[in-house]
């Protein structure tokens, strides 16, 4: 029979105990569900505004969204190895943009394999509030624990940037959700299943390997030890067979060490990274996440090993600190410590408010400066290089960093054409071009390892931090040279000439010596039929930043169209790229490297 809280009101049925409860937990389910959706929209929502910044970045970026673009489009791609391996982790991310086509709907690949790293976020979230649930921390303490890592600089700036360790972390929380499965709903495939995520993280990161302490004194806890030994014998079997006969193809291997250092992430949430390192002390004394704060422990440690790129700890980091942080608040707010590992219920709620309201606007005054660093718009400079290219070196072989084979593979290049910075030493091919970005230049190891075939290339273009170099063309040592004089002299005679017009930056440019000798010698030819005038020089930046000459004229004159068909009729070297009719004359246009020895008679003063 069922049991009544007190007397029925007249004229009421009694409402019984049970049906309270049933109630209640109902409410309670309907509100967890609302403020984990809310938690979710802000986790994805900040990362996907930040998705196509730049800055802060890591050197292993542009391999890893090299090796999951070859792998999505079956083709293949080298590198040395110093940049890591993970085919398990690969394997995630390629499946993820073949399921979505990612490199089809978006123009850039690095942001196309960035939208996992956005999903592996909300699958974080979404884990962290379970494993705060489960290890009994109140429901706003597993709310606060979800918004330090939704909405901190740290996190988003980190969690936007492909790495796998953003999907071993994942890997990490879904088997520690699965071991903190209450004893009395604990069913042996939860062992397999947590065994298996846990084998999953260290097969995508070696690092996974520091959350074994906590992933096993959790399972000890529940004093069930043919269930402990049953997960330790089936992750130990996998991670044997991963690792022996499958390791050649499943056997990860972190990178070697490169910018930014530690000092570039922790400027974008000082107030998060103090709050962390106390958090993690202060975890060692409570028993409900003493298991975590080991782990958390052993990760930081890492981050002082110099061998190890500071972002990979850090990505594995920033889930569990958050939850410390709001264990220590729990605590705090409890008013004593908890009892076994059950939270006491809260005495003071107004001092839970109190703490919970100091920690958020302590939290958001280092929020301010890290959300205005984290607002640095993407880098156009690779595409740029990419449209000159197709414009000017279509189908030409060239040698490439890791950023730039995925966007040129990506925008049809023939990957056949495209020789890896780490493998040219080993090719026969002898490439035309070269196309380095900033982060290729500053791979050491690969970039000595091509220092002798780049020896031989010229600077023809530089797009920001991107440079196009060419293969095979003399380079003008600094000062003037015989082709550089030549040009200044001839674009001087030109320049006084009384049938050629010319004014301002046009004037200068022919004086200086910065205008192609095929523009100057059919300008001249093109005076004796009638006066012209030197309308504009248009300069590409990239290739004035590269001191190439100006090959682009704007030229007018009595006859328009005889111009037009002047420049339409010249054959062989004189004969232009294109010949457009613009507002105020004929644009004239080049191609590039114009022959030496045109200006011959010129050569000397």
């Amino acid at each position: 029979m069922a049991q009544h809280w007190g007397d029925a009101p007249p004229g009421r049925s009694p409402v019984s105990v049970d049906g309270r409860l049933r109630v209640g937990a109902a409410a309670l389910r309907l509100l967890s569900i609302d403020v984990v959706l809310t938690l979710l929209v802000i986790t994805g929502g900040a990362r996907v505004l930040n998705l196509a910044s730049l800055t802060p970045s890591t050197a292993t970026e542009p391999a890893t969204v090299a090796h999951v673009f070859a792998l999505s489009h079956l083709t293949s791609f080298t590198d040395t190895g110093v940049t890591g391996t993970s085919p398990f982790g690969w394997a995630q991310l390629a499946g993820y943009a073949l399921l979505s086509r990612a490199f089809d709907r978006t123009p850039v690949p690095v942001t196309a394999v960035r939208e996992t790293m956005v999903l592996a976020a909300v699958l974080c979230a979404v884990l962290l509030w379970m494993l705060a649930r489960r290890l009994g921390l109140p429901f706003w303490a597993a709310t606060m624990a979800v918004v330090l890592m939704a909405v901190s600089p740290l996190a988003i700036g980190l969690q936007r940037v492909v790495l796998v360790e953003h999907l071993a972390v994942a890997w990490v929380l879904a088997a520690l959700v699965l071991v903190t499965t209450p004893r009395a709903r604990a069913r042996p495939w939860h062992d397999v299943f947590a065994a298996s995520c846990l084998l999953a993280a260290v097969l995508t990161s070696p690092l996974a390997l520091l959350a074994l302490p906590s992933a096993g004194w959790l399972l000890v806890r529940r004093r069930e030890a043919s269930r402990v030994a049953f997960t330790a014998v089936t992750f130990t079997l996998g991670l044997g067979i991963a690792f022996g006969p499958a390791g050649p193809a499943l056997r990860p291997k972190l990178p070697e060490p490169g910018p930014p250092g530690i000092a570039a992430w922790v400027a974008l949430d000082p107030v998060l990274v103090v709050l962390s390192m106390v958090a993690i002390v202060a975890g060692m004394v409570f028993p409900r996440t003493r298991p975590l704060a080991v782990t958390a422990l052993l990760i930081a440690a890492v981050l002082a090993l110099p061998s190890i790129p500071v972002e990979l700890p850090l990505a594995l980091l920033i889930p569990l600190t958050p939850l410390l942080v709001a264990e220590v608040a729990a605590t705090v707010a409890a008013g004593r410590p908890p009892a076994g590992h059950r939270l006491v219920p809260t005495r003071r709620p107004v001092s839970a408010v109190v703490l919970a309201t100091v920690l958020t606007f302590v939290s958001a005054a280092g929020w301010v400066h890290g959300f205005g660093r984290l607002g640095q718009p993407g880098d156009p400079a690779l595409t740029q290089a990419r449209e000159w290219l197709q414009d000017n070196a279509s189908g030409d072989v060239i040698l490439v960093d890791d950023a730039s084979w995925t966007e040129l593979a990506a925008d049809g290049w023939p990957t056949g054409s495209l020789i890896p910075l780490g493998s040219c030493a080993a090719t026969c091919v002898v490439p035309d071009w070269a196309v380095l970005t900033a982060s290729g230049q500053r791979d050491r190891p690969r970039f000595r390892a091509a220092s002798a075939v780049l020896a031989g290339a010229t600077t023809v273009a530089v797009f920001g931090s991107v440079t196009v170099s060419r293969f095979g063309e003399p380079a003008d040592s600094p000062g003037e040279t015989e082709e550089s004089g030549a040009r200044s002299r001839a674009g001087a005679a030109l320049a006084a000439s009384g049938q050629v017009q010319c004014e301002g930056h046009t004037r200068d440019a022919l004086h200086a010596g910065k205008v192609d000798p095929r523009l100057i010698a059919t300008v001249a030819a093109l005076a004796t039929l009638q006066p012209v005038r030197l309308v504009d020089f248009p300069s590409a930046p990239s290739e004035a930043a590269a001191d190439q000459p100006l090959r682009r004229l704007v030229v007018s004159g009595n006859d328009v169209t005889a111009i037009a068909d002047f420049y339409t009729g010249q054959r062989a070297t004189f004969q232009p790229a294109s010949v457009t009719r613009v507002p105020g004359g004929v644009l004239v246009t080049y191609p590039l490297f114009p022959p030496s020895g045109l200006l011959t008679p010129f050569s000397f003063p």
